[in-house]
């Protein structure tokens, strides 16, 4: 009888643990930072010039009408990857075909495997990027790792790389705000040893770690000396001259 108490509690006891975890999961997840109604209209009101498509569940495609290279897109983490639509429509006008991607939860731990096979459905792009902002700039590279035949360069936006990519030939940029105070400059710094030794840095004077992105204010983050589109637009002057120069 006494056995039956004990291994009762037992049971009882990992229930509730069992509930916690999974009500403080529910939570975290739950909690995230969301799109600003503005950065909807890219989607639905695009740029002369740029289609979007929303057919397929979790990825939105801005194809311009004369496609000079290609993107594969993570957002970061725990951000609604609709709210970087406004810079993928901006890359899309200056001729960047962009796969914007969403992760399982809003985290691209969990979806690194998800830009696999894309560039093999545009064969006519001959050069193919993939990169990230922040957490989804890491998630990126660590998939680049074993398909670095398949792209030639790496978009590390307001992120570095764990992966070491040193003693390849591949083109690499890292962009971010002076501003950022999300992004760890001693990790981002100690980092670089992994690029390859031409890789190429742009920092926007007055940016910071949110406005790539249309979501509002981040914890944490600095204030910007810029308002967001001018961010975006100079992030996507960077972008799209880098890659229409390998």
């Amino acid at each position: 009888m006494k056995k039956k108490s004990v291994l009762k509690k037992i049971l009882v006891t990992v229930a509730v643990v069992l509930l916690l975890l999974t009500g403080a999961t529910a939570v975290y997840v739950s909690d995230y930072y969301h799109a600003a109604e503005e950065a909807i209209t890219y989607i639905n009101e695009p740029a002369e010039g740029v289609k979007t498509d929303t057919s397929e569940k979790g990825v939105i495609i801005f194809e311009p009408a004369e496609i000079k290279a290609g993107l594969i897109f993570y957002p970061g983490a725990k951000v609604e990857y609709t709210a970087y639509a406004p810079l993928m429509e901006k890359l899309a006008e200056k001729g960047i075909l962009v796969v914007l991607l969403k992760m399982p939860l809003n985290i691209a731990f969990l979806g690194i495997n998800a830009a696999k096979d894309y560039p093999a459905r545009w064969p006519e792009v001959e050069n193919w990027y993939i990169g990230g902002h922040s957490l989804g700039g890491v998630c990126a590279s660590m998939f680049l790792k074993n398909h670095l035949d398949e792209y030639r360069g790496l978009l590390l936006v307001a992120s570095y790389t764990t992966t070491d990519f040193s003693g390849s030939s591949l083109n690499c940029l890292s962009i971010y705000g002076s501003n950022d105070k999300v992004l760890n400059l001693d990790k981002y710094n100690e980092a670089k040893v992994n690029l390859p030794s031409d890789n190429r840095e742009a920092v926007i004077q007055g940016g910071n770690h949110a406005n790539f992105a249309w979501y509002g204010d981040q914890k944490g983050d600095g204030e910007a000396a810029i308002d967001r589109l001018t961010q975006i637009n100079t992030a996507a002057e960077t972008i799209s001259s880098w890659m229409n120069k390998q």
